[in-house]
């Protein structure tokens, strides 16, 4: 091996290759018993929530209050069940629906992510080997036409 460079790889690298990209899922609690349990409650009832078909049964729930509201001829309780009842109760599905496809998609790109530096890692150990091998071809040309070495 040359002497006119001595590769330390970084110590972050052992550490990378035991380890997978970071998921949505990796952010739950594994403390205690309670945090755990917290956390599973958690994720079964955004689970749950989190889907369209119950933005549809809250959809239908709002809608039962609708014609007493209308029926009462008053603006502000009109405005207040739009509000309080038809967009928080149905757009919290919603939006739980589309977290989870944006974190869906947040873990994709981690996946791409991780592996374009695994490709870039890779590459650069390869570039090293290359340039070790050069390296000593030109100290095999040197010490053949008798130059001293640096």
């Amino acid at each position: 091996m040359s002497k006119i460079y001595t590769h330390i790889p970084h110590p972050h690298i052992a550490e990378r290759k035991q380890q997978a990209p970071p998921k949505v899922a990796d952010q739950l609690p594994t403390g205690s018993a309670a945090a755990r349990a917290n956390a599973w409650l958690a994720v079964k009832i955004s689970t749950g929530v989190g889907t369209m078909w119950c933005a549809y049964v809250f959809a239908v729930i709002a809608f039962i209050s609708l014609p007493t509201t209308i029926s009462s001829h008053n603006l502000i309780q009109i405005v207040s069940w739009v509000a309080q009842t038809f967009l928080q109760l149905v757009l919290l599905s919603i939006i739980i629906v589309g977290q989870n496809i944006q974190a869906a998609g947040a873990d994709k790109r981690s996946q791409a992510t991780y592996e374009d530096a695994d490709a870039v890692l890779h590459e650069a150990i390869s570039i090293q080997k290359h340039l070790e091998a050069q390296d000593a071809e030109i100290e095999r040309l040197l010490a053949l036409v008798g130059t001293p070495k640096a």
